[in-house]
This record gives C-alpha cells, structure tokens and sequence, in this order.
C-alpha cells in the first residue's frame, strides 16, 4: 500500500512539474512574451484611465470647494458659465490648410 501511495504522489508530482515547463517554455517564446507584454499594456492603460478619471473627479471637488468659499466670504458669484457644446469641437491645428 505504501508504495501505491508513493507512486501516486510521484505521479502528481511529474503531472505538475511538466504543466509547470510547458507553461514556462510557451512564455518564453516570442508569441507568448508578445502576449504578456499586450495584457501588462492593457492594465497600464486601464490603471492610467482610472487614475486620471480619479484625478479629475478630485480636481472638480476642490473647485467646487474653492468656488463655495470664496463666494461664502466675498458674496459675490464666482462660478463659471456652464459650457456650451462648442467647448468639445476641435479648434484647427497651426499650419493646417482650411481648404479640403
């Protein structure tokens, strides 16, 4: 019984260990280092998204917070006009014709 029991572990064991290789020598190869270094990109691009919109949902509540206080000490309305849809159009690039 004992050795049934070892060669049963020492069979898992072998399973494992050659998984393991085969998955290590498929990221060697080029298109597997091609793939690791595509997903790392798409997760800094999705960390750099969150952040920014992290940073700008921040900068907006400190504008509010700023605007509030002072128009709370000097009375007098501070806040901009809220923009129109023109704000979003692309304004020319220098040095671009204007005739296409």
């Amino acid at each position: 019984m004992k050795r049934l029991f070892w060669v049963g572990v020492g069979v898992a064991v072998g399973v494992t260990a050659t998984r393991k290789v085969n998955e290590f020598t498929q990221k060697a190869t080029p298109a597997g280092i091609g793939t690791s270094l595509g997903e790392g990109l798409r997760e800094l691009g999705a960390g750099l998204g969150a952040f920014g919109a992290e940073v700008r949902a921040g900068m907006n509540e400190r504008s509010e917070e700023l605007y509030a206080m002072v128009e709370d000490t000097t009375e007098i309305p501070v806040r901009p006009e809220p923009a129109s849809d023109a704000r979003h159009a692309r304004a020319p690039r220098r040095g671009a014709s204007h005739a296409r």
